[in-house]
């Protein structure tokens, strides 16, 4: 498989959603690696994890205790910090790119933090590989729906993550750069399954933001699955988005709620924030295709394109404004935390 005998690099490794990538090359999806680096600034959640494995092996399984005993490793660092950086890729085949600053109302008030991690932090990971000399083979960085046509500080600064790493293939060619663009991921630290599911369970008010407001959903797998398929498949300077669904957060609170006594109340929308997301924009649309259960937007910059002709996947921008998943299907989406509020 083509992440065996890899040495494979997971900034952010302890969020939600490295996490769960870090927990999938243990398992071996992708083959056995020759190593795998957590790298992130937080020193208490990476024992944390470390015990995880450590500690609890009867609920592990044996695959992943075993792995995260022989090729799991940690390294204390940020990547705002060029040194710090330059020294994780120094012995990386792999970077999975997942550090970052992502609640919007915080980047709104803190910008220039926001610049810091998603936009020098990008930019940091190019030039460590540039200036090293390191035989990095493939980079992902992982974005967001906000990058898409952005109104706040965070997508504004994983757009131009995205535009960092695409062009980071002319700078270093021996180097395969791509991007995974995705929604709301429902588990993640932060997301509003997580806050309604407390809301519930301290019996309200749950709080949403407008009753138009829709949002892409998918899981924590899901997401796991577009890194995967980017290592897999995708070219230099290519985005890959899942095909995913979408669904009004109203919706999403009653569905939780499930007929109890619980208010919702409207707070209005927080800075930055839109009522709708975008996953492929109209500009975007003319230049993406499909492949697989994935939509992949081609690069911006020709030198980067292939000069085969391909028929466009969209006619128009992929949006969440087309809810599909409603009634009983959300409420299968939902079940895993429709338990956790009772």
């Amino acid at each position: 498989m083509i992440l065996d005998g890899k040495r494979v690099l997971v900034t952010g490794g302890t969020g939600s959603l490295g996490g769960k990538v870090v927990r999938a090359l243990l398992r071996g999806d992708m083959g056995r690696p020759a190593g795998i680096t957590v790298f992130s600034r937080d020193e208490a959640k990476q024992n944390d994890m470390r015990l995880s494995f450590l500690n609890n092996p009867a609920a592990t399984d044996e695959v992943i205790y075993t792995n995260s005993q022989q090729i799991l490793n940690f390294r204390i660092g940020d990547v705002r910090d060029y040194a710090a950086v330059r020294a994780a890729i120094e012995h990386a085949d792999v970077v999975i790119n997942a550090a970052a600053l992502k609640q919007v109302p915080s980047c709104e008030y803190f910008p220039v933090e926001a610049v810091q991690t998603n936009v020098m932090g990008a930019a940091n990971l190019v030039r460590a590989i540039r200036e090293s000399g390191a035989r990095v083979e493939t980079v992902v960085g992982i974005s967001t729906d906000k990058a898409c046509k952005p109104v706040n500080v965070m997508g504004m600064t994983k757009a131009l993550m995205e535009r960092i790493l695409a062009e980071a293939n002319l700078e270093c060619p021996s180097t395969r750069f791509v991007c995974v663009r995705y929604g709301n991921v429902i588990a993640s630290r932060g997301s509003v399954v997580p806050l309604f599911v407390e809301q519930i369970a301290h019996g309200g008010p749950v709080t949403i933001t407008t009753e138009e407001m829709t949002r892409f959903l998918l899981s924590l797998d899901r997401a796991v699955e577009t890194v995967f398929a980017a290592i897999q498949s995708a070219r230099p300077g290519e985005t890959y988005v899942p095909r995913v669904a979408a669904a009004r957060i109203v919706d999403v609170a009653q569905t939780l709620i499930d007929g109890r006594e619980i208010r919702i109340d409207l707070t209005g929308v927080r800075p930055g924030e839109k009522t709708h997301e975008i996953m492929v924009s109209e500009e975007e649309c003319h230049r993406t295709i499909s492949r697989g259960d994935y939509y992949v937007i081609l690069p911006m910059l020709p030198e980067l394109r292939a000069k085969d002709p391909f028929a466009p996947a969209l006619t128009t921008e992929y949006s969440s404004s087309a809810v599909n998943l409603e009634g009983a299907a959300l409420r299968d989406a939902l079940a895993p935390f429709m338990a956790a509020t009772r």
